[in-house]
């Protein structure tokens, strides 16, 4: 070919790049390119779905906030529900920025829309799903306009679907939205390639340093040398073919294992080596610092298997290091690593829970046997208790574990009481000196102290060293660990050091479950005087109750159960959001807050409502004072069982309903109005009032019973009504039998369990009679009331006859009519006289000269105790009257 020619055709070639580093330069130039493009597609489709789907989530929180208050509910059953609903739905669309809000009957005729012309007339689109009570989205195409809609059902007060809330933003909005993202993302877009092709010029600016701006030619020229080096390395390099032939080796590799001049391309086997070498070479797997002996020295050989993933030739290449003169130091190297992999064991064993003896058995199963053939690890009483030692108060111990393979151990065992005296060298470690070692224990005396006959039959077991070390955290000493050996070398000095970061690790993790224990006492100790020992008495109900505190500590769960007037009872079960001291004591303060309010005959809705307010001013006085407790979310219920009547009313904050067994053994919840937790604000408190027939089980509970980590509340609910079913009629053992089945061992979470079986006060035991609004009436209803007394055979005659008297006469002064007269007998008698006046009777210091004003003075003076409650028709002023031994009468 013309020499002319030649250079028009590398001419032509030449806008290529000829450099390694410009090919490199290029190639990553067209990837990063491709990726920024596939990048920014797929950023530009996420940006696009989640525009629609926080469109989504904008429409439904809307109509779900149009529609769920009541008065909308209300306003669709109204004669004209456009006059009422127009203006508000107009003004919610204004304010959460939606594009129109309508309201819609359940055959789809619209009562509202943002366009006037549209009221009256169907909304396209089908709603059954609404009508079936489900809130949903829908990307929704027709008139009048596309738009992501919402639809949401509005209910009434017994659930029942009477219209229908839609709320939604047009496409042509959405699309907005998501078009004024489009400049930002190509930005991105052009940053990203900026960088890219930045970083890209970085990298072949470093590669054309590396190589010097040669070409493929000038380096493949390069690694031709390569052989000249290999040779010159001062380890020994072996390639091995795919079939097990030796391609290349190194001189160093010649001369470590003695190989012919022809040892190339032959066989691995016949070359002389040993079979393990062989066998080492020729395995399909790597291998890191494997020594094999080898012609009279130790080779630390790595093997390393090519062509993994489908790259490179097939074989492996072998490196081999001459370790004959390390071996020297390997005893010692491979005692220190033992020694820190004992360490290492101990940080991550030791203290896995806030146990003192399980903590002291973790230290033992560490160190024997890879320590010591023997361990026993003796602590100060005041630390399994809970309470830190004090130096040199108490020189006895109790020995908490004794660990080892000796079966018939000659000292005191496990759970023994020791004292050691001045002399000992035991005694020495426990007043606080640093470890003490024992070399030689048939040349030592001052450790047979404590026991010379137990030490002789140490020595005959073969024991030879000891070493004691103090278990010493925050300068105090808890006790003493003592280390033997008998099928191991003796101790020496170097194993003093790490035995001392054993027992250091260990002696802080003794101190906090020590600390522990304290604290969990404590709060214990507290979270017991808090809840109600012996439950005061009362013949409404049978009670039977637990308390449960979780694993991790007591909580704020509790229970009460407190007399009423009129021979009423209160059933009480709370939690409160926490655990430890002061989930304990707050937990304190709201059972003393409820029975406060109890006292004062509060209504179930009024006492939660100011339990709701004191909640609130807790959490005020606790971040005023810079804590981070909070109270607001503490869940109750209160119930109230009238045995007169048979009726109990329920009012609960969060709280799970409580559940009702019927005498027949069915189990039903009971529906508690579901209002918020305390402290959360919430509206006016609801209840509910049930008739309970006599011999039926009321069971309140926390959430601890029914709910735990494995178990939601709602499987919790039905494990319950069916472990109910099953239950005996008596209290006691239905308490038991739920505990058993509802509770883990080691539950994270505490639990309280109430179970009160229900009685019915006989009816010959109440008496009644209605008080004209005539004072001359006073007199005839007195004389009924007084021979009732003497048909029940009561010898309180005359205190009743004046208790009564003052009654009935304030009653027809100062009350409204009607006017009840109630006489109760139990074991106590209960005058109630009820009006139907709201007035607030109080007991006044009548002057000398008053005439009047000593009625309700007389009153306090004569009963054990009275009080006023009032109800949905008026009030009721009662007085109670113990009786004497054997004139009460038990309920049925």
């Amino acid at each position: 070919m013309p020499k002319g020619m030649s250079g028009a055709s590398a001419a032509t070639r030449k806008p290529w790049p000829q450099s390694v580093a410009a090919q490199v330069f290029v190639l990553q130039l067209l990837v990063m390119l491709l990726l920024a493009v596939l990048s920014d597609l797929t950023l530009v489709y996420e940006t696009r779905s989640q525009t629609v789907r926080g469109a989504r989530h904008q429409v439904l929180a809307v109509a779900a906030g149009f529609a769920t208050p009541p008065g909308v509910a209300a306003a669709l059953k109204s004669a004209n529900p456009t006059a009422v609903l127009q203006p508000t739905a107009e003004k919610a669309r204004r304010t959460s920025g939606v594009d129109f809000v309508a309201v819609l009957s359940r055959d789809g005729v619209r009562y509202t829309d943002v366009r006037p012309d549209l009221i009256g007339k169907r909304a396209a689109g089908d709603f059954g799903r609404a009508l079936a009570g489900e809130s949903y989205t829908e990307l929704f195409r027709g008139a009048p306009t596309d738009a992501v809609r919402a639809v949401v059902p509005v209910t009434d007060a017994d659930g029942t679907v009477v219209g229908i809330v839609t709320a939604g933003l047009e496409i042509s909005t959405v699309s907005s939205t998501f078009y004024r993202q489009l400049p930002l993302l190509a930005a991105g877009a052009a940053g990203s390639l900026a960088l890219a092709t930045g970083a890209a010029w970085l990298v072949s600016r470093r590669l054309r340093r590396q190589t010097h701006g040669l070409g493929p030619t000038e380096v493949t020229r390069m690694y031709e040398h390569h052989d000249a080096v290999l040779h010159a390395a001062r380890e020994g390099v072996l390639v091995i073919g795919a079939d097990d032939r030796l391609s290349l080796v190194n001189d160093e590799a010649r001369k470590l294992l003695q190989l012919p001049a022809d040892a190339e391309h032959r066989p691995l086997r016949g070359l002389g080596l040993p079979p393990s070498m062989v066998r080492l070479l020729a395995s399909d797997r790597n291998v890191d610092d494997a020594v094999q002996p080898v012609g009279g020295r130790l080779l630390a050989v790595s093997v390393r298997r090519t062509r993994r993933d489908g790259h490179g030739p097939a074989g492996g290449v072998a490196t081999l290091r001459d370790t004959t003169e390390l071996r020297a130091l390997a005893g010692r190297a491979e005692v220190a690593h033992e020694r820190l992999e004992l360490l290492y064991r101990a940080s991550a064993e030791i203290g896995s829970t806030l146990d003192v003896v399980r903590t002291v058995e973790e230290l033992a199963d560490i160190v024997v046997p890879q320590f010591a053939d023997v361990v026993t690890v003796d602590l100060f009483d005041a630390v399994l208790r809970g309470d830190e030692p004090e130096p040199g108060a108490a020189s006895s111990v109790r020995r908490v574990v004794v660990r080892g393979a000796v079966e018939a151990w000659p000292f005191h065992e496990a759970g023994s009481s020791l004292r050691y005296e001045p002399v000992t060298q035991q005694r020495r470690t426990i007043d606080g000196e640093d470890a003490v070692l024992v070399p030689d224990l048939a040349r030592s005396q001052a450790w047979r102290a404590p026991d010379p006959e137990g030490a002789q039959r140490v020595l005959r077991l073969g024991f030879h060293s000891l070493l004691t070390v103090p278990l010493r955290a925050r300068g105090v000493v808890l006790g003493l660990v003592m280390f033997w050996r008998a099928g191991q070398p003796p101790f020496q000095q170097d194993d003093v050091s790490p035995a001392e970061e054993l027992t250091a690790h260990a002696a802080v993790c003794i101190d906090n479950a020590r600390r522990y224990t304290r604290e969990h006492a404590t709060a214990v100790s507290l979270q017991r005087s808090l809840l109600p020992r012996d439950l005061p008495r009362q013949d409404a109900v049978e009670v039977a109750h637990r308390y449960l505190p979780a694993r991790s500590g007591v909580g704020g769960d509790w229970f009460d159960v407190i007399p009423l007037s009129g021979a009423r009872v209160a059933l009480v079960v709370g939690d409160v959001v926490g655990h430890g001291l002061q989930a304990a004591a707050t937990m304190g303060r709201l059972r003393t807050a409820v029975l406060t309010y109890s006292a004062l005959d509060l209504p179930p809705e009024d006492l939660l409502l100011h339990l709701d307010q004191l909640v609130t001013r807790l959490d005020a006085a606790y971040q005023e004072g810079g804590e981070d407790h909070t109270v607001t979310g503490a869940t109750l219920v209160f119930a109230v069982y009238d045995p007169t009547s048979g009726r109990c009313v329920f009012a609960g904050a969060g709280h799970p309903p409580p559940a009702l067994v019927r005498p027949d053994g069915s189990v039903e919840f009971v529906d508690v109005p579901a209002n918020l937790p305390l402290g959360l604000g919430s509206v006016p408190f609801q209840t509910t009032d049930i008739g309970i027939p006599p011999g039926s089980r009321l069971i309140l509970y926390t959430d601890g019973l029914v709910e735990s980590r494995g178990r939601t509340i709602d499987t919790g609910l039905e494990l319950l009504r069916s472990v109910l079913t099953d239950t005996e009629p008596d209290c006691e053992s239905t308490c038991r039998t739920v505990i058993e089945a509802m509770v883990p061992s080691r539950s994270h979470d505490d639990a309280a369990l109430l179970v009160a079986g229900t009685r019915r006060f006989p009816a010959d035991n109440i008496a009644q009679w209605d008080v004209p609004a005539d004072f001359a009436a006073v007199g005839a209803v007195r004389a009924q009331c007084m021979r009732q007394l003497e048909r029940w055979g009561l010898g309180t005659g005359f205190t009743t006859e004046l208790i009564l008297s003052e009654l009935i006469t304030n009653a027809v002064r100062y009350g409204a009519p009607p006017v009840t007269v109630r006489l109760l007998r139990h074991h106590a008698l209960i005058c109630e006289v009820c009006d139907a006046s709201n007035t607030a009777p109080r007991v006044v210091q009548a002057a000398e000269s008053d005439e009047g004003g000593r009625g309700l003075y007389l009153v306090a003076q004569l009963a054990d105790r009275w009080g006023v409650r009032y109800t949905g028709h008026g009030k009721v002023i009662w007085a109670e009257q113990s009786l004497a031994q054997g004139h009460g009468t038990a309920l049925s």
